[in-house]
Formats: C-alpha cells, sequence, structure tokens
C-alpha cells in the first residue's frame, strides 16, 4: 500500500512539472508516512515542503498544486491540504476492501513483502542471531526465558520479511567452572554414600546438583568413592550432559528452536589440517595484521585502533586466556560458517563490553556487521508482590518452573510485551488469568472467537468454500473498514519489528487487531437473513482469524481455535 501511494504522489508531482504549473529539474521522491493523528487521513507527505527552496515557493501552493492532480480513484477518496503543506491522503472503502482480500489470499505470506526504502540491515542476505548463552552447570534462569521468547520472535520476524536466518545457542562449556560443577556434584554424591567430606571452597549448591548425583548414584552405586581424575571427568561430562538435555528439552517444550547448539570448547579443538585452534588462528590473524603487542609479559589487542577506549588483554602473563580472546574466535566462526551479519541478545550487564566486540569484528574484516541488543530484567511478582523464591526448592525460580505454572504461550507473550530497553515485571497470576486483563488470552480469544463463527456458519450449512466469491463493496461499516485498515499496518510493523530487532511491536499490534475485531463483532451481525452481506462478513472474519494467526505465530505463540 505504502508503494501504491507513493506512486500516485509520483504521479502528481510529474503530471505538475509537464503542465507547467511546477519548475523542477528533479523528481524527488514522495516518501509517505502514517499520519501520528488519524483524524488527518491514512497518509502523509511532506514532499511540498522539501520542494519550496528549489520550486521557489511556499510549500502550501506547492502542496496545492500537487493535490489537484492527485485523482480521487480507486485507491483515493480524499485530499487534503494541512499547516504549512501536508498533503494527507485517505483511502478509499474499494482500497481497503481490496486490502482485506489481499491479507485472506495471502495466508501466513501477508505482510511479508519489504516496502519503502531498505536500510543496511534489511539487506542483509544471511544473520546469525545467538539468543542464548548460557553455563550447563544450573537450570535456564528467567532472564534465559526472556532471551529464548525474544530471539525466537525476532528469527521468525526476520524471515517473514526475507532473510536467511541462523538460530544459535552458545553453550559456554569450557573453563574452571565445569572442573566446579564436577566437584560439586562429587561433593552430593559422597553424602549419599553416607560420607563425609569438606564442602568445596567453590560450590553449585542447587538442589538439582543433589539430583544429577543421585542419578549417578543410581546408575553406578558407590564405584566412584575414590578420588582421581578420573571421577571428575565423569561427573562433570555426566552432570553436563544432563544440563543440556535439560535445556534442550525446556527449548523444545516452549517450541523454541535452534539450528545450531555451538560448544565453547570446539573453539579449542585443533584443526586436523591447519593444526590450531580456533583461537590460535584468531591470534595468528590479528597478529599478522599488526594489531596484536607484548607489554608487561601478556598480550594485547590494539582495540583503541577501532574507537574503544583502551586496548585490551588477550592472553594474561601466566599464558591463559582471557575471556575476550575465546569471544573474538567464536564470533569469527560464526562469519566463516556462512552468516553475513551477526546480531547477539546480551544482558543489559554487558553494555561496556560492546565496542570491544565490534573492535574485534571489524581488525578481522568485518565491521559494521554485528549488532548487540541489550535487554533488562526480568522482575517476577504474584499479585502485586515480588517473588524471588521458589515455594518447592527455596531457591530462585528457574525458567522451567515458570513455564509449568503459566504455560509457554503465556510466558512468552508477556516477556515481549515490553521494548528490551524496559525491565519487564512479569506477574505470575495475570499470566493465568482467563479474561480480558491478560493480553495473550485476550488476543488467543479473539482467534478462538472467529473459529467459533466459522464453526457456527457451518452448523448453519454455509460453504465457507464459496466466500472467495464474497462481495467485498458491501464492507462500508466504521468497523469492517478500521480491521481493513488494521490489516494494511502489518507489513509495516514488521518490517520495523525486524529493522530495529523490537518484535514487542507485534504484540501492540495484536492487541489492537482483537480489539478492532471485537468492535466489529459488537456492531455487525456477521450471519444474518442477507446472505451477500453474511458472505462478506464471513470472509472479514477469516481474514482477521487468518491474520490473527499469523500475528501470534510470529510471536512464537499458538492461535487456538477453542478456549
Amino acid at each position: 500500500m505504502r508503494t501504491t501511494i507513493e506512486n500516485i504522489v509520483l504521479w502528481a508531482i510529474k503530471a505538475a512539472i509537464e503542465n507547467g504549473d511546477l519548475e523542477l529539474d528533479n523528481t524527488p521522491p514522495p516518501a509517505v508516512e502514517r499520519p501520528r493523528d488519524p483524524e488527518h487521513g491514512d497518509w502523509a507527505t511532506t514532499v511540498a515542503l522539501r520542494l519550496a527552496k528549489e520550486a521557489k515557493r511556499s510549500p502550501r501552493e506547492i502542496a496545492e498544486l500537487i493535490a489537484a492532480h492527485i485523482r480521487v480513484s480507486n485507491e483515493i477518496a480524499a485530499v487534503e491540504i494541512a499547516g504549512h503543506g501536508f498533503i494527507n491522503l485517505r483511502l478509499s472503502a474499494a482500497a481497503l476492501q481490496g486490502v482485506i482480500r489481499t491479507a485472506r489470499e495471502q495466508g501466513n505470506n501477508f505482510g511479508s513483502q519489504r516496502t519503502g526504502e531498505e536500510d543496511s540491515t534489511t539487506k542483509a542476505k544471511s544473520v546469525n542471531i545467538e539468543f542464548i548463552s548460557a553455563n550447563p552447570t544450573g537450570p535456564m534462569h528467567v532472564g534465559h526465558g526472556r532471551w529464548a521468547a525474544l530471539g525466537n520472535a525476532l528469527c521468525n520476524v526476520c524471515e517473514h520479511v526475507g532473510w536467511q536466518v541462523t538460530r544459535e545457542f552458545y553453550i559456554n562449556d569450557a573453563g574452571h567452572q565445569m572442573d566446579v560443577f564436577g566437584e560439586s556434584i562429587i561433593y552430593r554424591y559422597l553424602e549419599l554414600c553416607g560420607h563425609e567430606n569438606e564442602t568445596p571452597e567453590e560450590f553449585y549448591g542447587g538442589a538439582y546438583v543433589i539430583d544429577i548425583a543421585k542419578r549417578i548414584y543410581d546408575e553406578d552405586g558407590k564405584k566412584w568413592l575414590e578420588d582421581s581424575p578420573a571421577r571428575l571427568e565423569h561427573f562433570r561430562e555426566r552432570g553436563y550432559e544432563m544440563m543440556l538435555d535439560q535445556m534442550k528439552s525446556l527449548c523444545k517444550k516452549i517450541n523454541v528452536p535452534f539450528d545450531t547448539w555451538y560448544s565453547e570448547r570446539s573453539l579449542y579443538k585443533k584443526d586436523p589440517i591447519s593444526e590450531l585452534s580456533a583461537v590460535e588462528d584468531m591470534l595468528a590473524r590479528l597478529d599478522a595484521a599488526g594489531y596484536l603487542y607484548e607489554k608487561d609479559g601478556a598480550t594485547w589487542f590494539r582495540t583503541t585502533d577501532f574507537a574503544d577506549d583502551k586496548d585490551r588483554v588477550l592472553i594474561k602473563a601466566d599464558g591463559s586466556y582471557t575471556y575476550f580472546a575465546p569471544d573474538i574466535a567464536y564470533h569469527l566462526t560464526k562469519f566463516e560458517r556462512g552468516s553475513e551479519y551477526l546480531v547477539n541478545i546480551w544482558g543489559a550487564d554487558h553494555h561496556g563490553y560492546i565496542p570491544r566486540m565490534k573492535a574485534a569484528c571489524e581488525a578481522l574484516g568485518h565491521g559494521g556487521k554485528l549488532d548487540i541488543v541489550l535487554g533488562q530484567l526480568v522482575n517476577l511478582f504474584r499479585d502485586g508482590e515480588a517473588v524471588r523464591m521458589s515455594k518447592r526448592t527455596g531457591e530462585m525460580i528457574t525458567f522451567d518452573e515458570l513455564v509449568d505454572e503459566v504455560g509457554a504461550d503465556a510466558t512468552k507473550y508477556l516477556m515481549l510485551s515490553r521494548s528490551t530497553e524496559q525491565a519487564i515485571d512479569f506477574d505470575i497470576e495475570l499470566a493465568k488469568k482467563q479474561d480480558a486483563s491478560n493480553p495473550v488470552y485476550y488476543v488467543q480469544y479473539a482467534h478462538a472467537r472467529i473459529c467459533s463463527i466459522l464453526r457456527k456458519a457451518t452448523a448453519e450449512n454455509i460453504d465457507l468454500s464459496t466466500l472467495v466469491n464474497a462481495d467485498l463493496s458491501l464492507l462500508n461499516d466504521e468497523s469492517e473498514l478500521e480491521l481493513a485498515r488494521t490489516f494494511s499496518k502489518l507489513s509495516e510493523v514488521v518490517e520495523s519489528a525486524a529493522r530495529d530487532y523490537a518484535p514487542f511491536r507485534l504484540t501492540h499490534y495484536a492487541e489492537q487487531l482483537a480489539t478492532n475485531f471485537h468492535s466489529f463483532y459488537t456492531r455487525c451481525k456477521v450471519i444474518s437473513e442477507d446472505k451477500g452481506l453474511t458472505q462478506a462478513r464471513l470472509y472479514l472474519a477469516d481474514a482477521t482469524r487468518s491474520v490473527l494467526a499469523l500475528v501470534l505465530s510470529l510471536l512464537g505463540v499458538s492461535a487456538p481455535e477453542q478456549m
């Protein structure tokens, strides 16, 4: 629709020039936008203000000359001049009725066509979106749940606008933390064997560690009483397997798929041909490019060459790597696995890490191809009271426990209801309510209500396959046309959600669409004695169902047919 309106305005400008009304050397692109106030029309353009200097006339004069050449047509019902030279356009009923037909005909492809000028982000051929990075030393926390919902929805909208997306889970399974995890399981295992032992200096004390130790005890009995390197390796690796299985099961339960589960450990494995690990290869490249230097026995990366506030250590004086070294190598692997652009979803506490990581990408030849989405915390509430501990375990509530209590749909939808720049106050009791105060229930109920209407029509012997022939020119009630206006905005919402990494906008859209449908249902009798009008309104109802189902699927939420 945006392209159609822009072409109409462009044609009017050219007509004004050819008619001698305007003297211009070039015809500028007449970008149109939605007016902030719907009372001002469906679309508006400021092209007259931009032409004033070259045309040597007042913006309002120019606007009037252009408007005179915009014909009231199948698409445009009215053209109005406002203020100093704004041109406001109102869509015709026929144009809106055409949107209804397009929405139903295109189904899951509706809103997927990009419109307007594409920026460098939307031109991406392929993008790797890493949206969960977790240590397999404990259950996923509620913050991981927000990233799961956000990343999944972001991948969906990016795919909808034509990007090739790789969904990535980064497993932080290397380093000292894994040994601490193994020792913690051994401690609990020895307790189960009836042996007293000293609590390790570093210790994972959650109840889940006892559960893991119990499973190993059930599998092996008292086989591991004697201390040995083999015991630590077995407990560490067995615990790792169990935690990773739990993470994969949880992601499957909430229907958040991943293309790649990337292990940090793989960064240290030697390539059989180059005989270098990914970390060593990365260091060699930076060194060959002249970005590394030695100081105080450590190896430094000259990130200040790329606007970082100070240089960064990659290899400490004792020969061990800093966290930054494998992180650079990991990002390099993502580019070399075929992704042109990278998007990472991180917690807000990683803000200071962004400049150095972008510096690393630029140094390795991928400048401007890494974006970071920072997200704020999730605060749990129950009827307005802050909740921090699980009643079952007496520990922090895990993401798995939250999903078990309120369901995957409500959890994901509410995690997406705010911009990532805002903390989320997640009310557990609200999420479980089955009334209009719960936004996910409100939207899903609208979909289920439409399905109920369609079932009723079938029960009354109305052949829904004949809806394709419905006369949509009968749809002239304002509530019917308002639904069409809402349909017409979907492509813009999806485009901006992908471009700005902001899928929360789709929750607002879904709620507005549900509200508009409830308003239509209240004002207009769908099934009546008027067969033509019944067909048209059933067509509109089914188109609304289709768009609601599409938006919910982009959010990663189901569209139930009954509630």
